[in-house]
């Protein structure tokens, strides 16, 4: 009679389990790699977008009044980074240099002007014209100029981008740039501007009608 000894469960070394743990990271981090490498693996598994959208529908109309006496071109450069507040920037961080470049109008609302902001003298050759002072208008960012200079990402954010629909998203830079670009606007004079300009405008237009002396004042 055969009398089978069994065998205590045998121990995996803390070392094994180590090198292990080492091996699974390695090859985590050498897939991304591939994949960033060789862009057609993952088109393989990318998705393709089809516009079926309908027309335009025209839904109002709305007057515009305003003159737009001046424009200014910016440039501005973010240099964005976020970073996990318990781990290194090689796992999980990321840092984007970007570019932005982008227009601010500066304009004089006419619409605002009554028939009170308005003086004529008797015989029609002096004229007074009260205005508005000028305002800035939004800041319209140019994506066809700007541009990403450096992305760096940790391997928790690549691995991320890979079931991301939206990958490398740089909306977070772009809200940056313009707000940077309307600040920028505020402090440049471009109203200052915008309110030469029409005066300029006012006077060369009633002289063409016959006026002498065209005096043009901004005020609230």
């Amino acid at each position: 009679m055969t009398t089978s000894i069994e065998r205590p469960p045998r121990r995996v070394p803390g070392w094994a389990k180590a090198v292990g743990a080492l091996v699974l990271v390695l090859a985590v981090l050498f897939a991304g790699i591939r994949l960033a490498v060789l862009p057609g693996i993952k088109d393989l598994f990318g998705t393709e977008s089809h516009d079926r959208s309908g027309p335009a529908l025209l839904r109002a109309v709305q007057d515009m009044s305003r003159y737009d006496a001046a424009s200014g071109s910016f440039q501005v450069v973010v240099d964005l980074e976020k970073d996990a507040k318990y781990l290194p920037d090689a796992i999980r961080g990321t840092r984007t240099l970007y570019v932005g470049a982008g227009t601010v109008d500066a304009y004089v609302d006419l619409g605002q002007v009554g028939d009170e902001d308005v003086t004529v003298d008797g015989d029609r050759t002096s004229a007074t014209l009260r205005l508005p002072h000028a305002r800035l208008g939004g800041p319209a960012l140019d994506t066809d100029h700007s541009y990403a200079v450096s992305k760096q990402r940790g391997l928790l954010d690549r691995l991320g981008d890979l079931f991301s629909d939206n990958p490398n998203s740089e909306q977070a830079v772009q809200r940056l740039a313009v707000k940077h670009i309307g600040e920028a606007a505020r402090g440049s004079g471009l109203t200052a501007r915008a309110e030469t300009n029409t005066t300029r405008m006012l006077q060369g237009l009633l002289k063409s009608l016959g006026f002498t002396q065209v005096r043009v004042t901004y005020g609230s």
